[in-house]
């Protein structure tokens, strides 16, 4: 008489295969989301380096000691905030904004915008001028 249902080794092949799946799926998965905030953060601080060598620089000539969205007013605020939902005034944001040559009234010659990514080094973009 043949009995019906599968073996126990059938069933931990299976079981096996499944987890083995589900690991490469969430270690995948975990890769591209952490390219996509990586993504936004370069976008972010392109974003701000445009508007600030374009929009700001050539209207007052100089550039900001800070910025925010009332410095940089040609930008979405929405890309001040990080991915990880900090505000770029937050010391722990992924963005920095440092500025050198600056005079007591605000005004500077130079300044770095760095992202800190997760999958690659700092994103880095430096004054033209």
């Amino acid at each position: 008489m043949k009995q019906r249902g599968f073996t126990v080794i059938e069933l931990v092949v299976v079981i096996v295969v499944l987890t083995i799946g589900a690991i490469v799926f969430f270690n995948q998965k975990a890769a591209v989301d952490a390219t996509n905030r990586d993504d936004q953060r370069k976008i972010a601080i392109n974003s701000m380096y445009y508007n600030l060598e374009e929009v700001f620089y050539e209207q007052n000539q100089y550039y900001p000691q800070t910025i925010d969205s009332k410095t940089l007013r040609a930008m979405d605020p929405a890309l001040f905030t990080d991915p990880s939902g900090r505000p770029f005034t937050d010391s722990q944001s992924d963005y920095r904004y440092q500025t050198t040559g600056c005079s007591t009234d605000g005004k500077c010659q130079h300044y770095t915008l760095t992202a800190t990514l997760e999958r690659e080094a700092n994103f880095e973009k430096r004054s033209r001028r």
